[in-house]
């Protein structure tokens, strides 16, 4: 058993932990049809099931998953899982009709069903249930509020809630202005404007995959990857000093990494030109500035005139440039946290004179 704990606590690391959710998503997309068979499906119930049954055997793993914040967490893995094999199985099962000429399953469907009383009723059950699940839970589980805020005891870890534990996350590799004002308010207007780019009537009203597969890859990269994983990654994996713990490792306050973070700008000046630091912090800053601006300004127009040139067709220059927009900056949060983690890079642009990192 400790053998696996240990296995457990290697594939931790959050380089390996982040390849192997990527490498998931990978393989779910390429191989659905496997994936969403139902021996995999009772297959990952039942490795679920026995990891959190068996881990909660061990002492350092019972103190995270038993803590009342964190049981939360432990239902949206379980959830997370389901709902993503459930859909996916939805949508091969549609996308196999499709090909043989019958269409989607929902639209074969030619029953109503009444709001009274079939669907009041389902719904009357449905509250009854939620209602008596969350009494049961805020009995069992331990949850008062604690006492005021003391600047001079900080809990350690001091986590935020675990619905906000992804932006705290990217607080680690991002200035708060980026990760707590800027980024947030992206996630925001890109959600109201999918509506506004994606006008494809494809997929209203029925699950499907291979009419939409760069639609869909790209929301399970952005919400599984980059949202779910993250929590649960600043829930089991982040202690003391927001250290990486393994699951089953125990959180020592007294744990210290030897770890030096670089900026870019002493990458290009002292490292690779061998001479120090401008004093101006524009030409000291400008290799980034200069990265930055190819990232946003010309990365957009080579990807139109050669990888992404379909889409432009396709959606229209207007449209197809806020997509890209959007779509890299989402995909600044793992370019930024890989960086940390390979080269130890703090910063592209770090100007603290102004008060402007990135």
């Amino acid at each position: 058993m400790d053998f696996i704990k240990g296995i457990f606590n290697v594939l931790a690391d959050p380089r390996l932990y982040f390849f192997l959710m990527v490498l998931s998503l990978v393989l779910m997309v390429w191989k659905r049809e496997v994936f969403t068979s139902k021996a995999v499906g009772y297959g990952l119930l039942v490795f679920l099931t026995l990891f959190f049954f068996l881990g909660g055997l061990d002492p350092n793993f019972q103190l995270i998953i038993t803590k009342p914040d964190n049981v939360p967490i432990v239902g949206l893995i379980f959830l997370l899982v389901f709902f993503t094999w459930y859909s996916m199985r939805e949508a091969v099962l549609n996308d196999q009709r499709i090909a043989k000429g019958e269409g989607p399953i929902e639209k074969a469907e030619s029953d109503r069903v009444w709001v009274w009383p079939d669907l009041v009723y389902t719904e009357l059950i449905a509250l009854i249930l939620c209602s008596v699940v969350l009494i049961v839970w805020s009995i069992v589980l331990k949850a008062p509020l604690e006492q005021p805020a003391n600047r001079a005891v900080t809990p350690n870890p001091s986590k935020a809630p675990w619905y906000f534990l992804g932006l705290q996350e990217m607080l680690v590799y991002f200035d708060p202005w980026l990760a707590g004002v800027v980024l947030p308010s992206l996630i925001i207007v890109g959600l109201i404007a999918i509506p506004y780019i994606d006008t494809n009537p494809k997929g209203n009203g029925y699950y499907t995959f291979a009419e939409r597969k760069v639609e869909i890859t790209l929301f399970l990269f952005g919400f599984v990857i980059l949202w779910s994983s993250l929590i649960v990654l600043g829930t089991f994996l982040r202690g003391p000093n927001w250290n990486f713990f393994g699951p089953f490792e125990y959180w020592d306050t007294h744990k210290l990494e030897a770890l030096t973070n670089v900026n870019l700008s002493e990458y290009f000046w002292v490292r690779m030109l061998g001479q120090g630091l401008p004093t101006n912090y524009f030409i000291r800053e400008l290799p980034g500035i200069l990265l930055s601006l190819i990232y946003v300004l010309v990365l957009p127009v080579v990807l139109a005139r050669g990888l992404f040139k379909r889409y432009v067709d396709k959606l229209g220059a207007p449209r197809f440039y806020v997509t890209v927009f959007l779509f890299l900056m989402m995909m600044s949060l793992p370019v930024k946290m890989l960086l940390r983690w390979i080269f130890n890079l703090k910063y592209i642009v770090a100007i603290p004179e102004i008060f402007f990192n990135i």
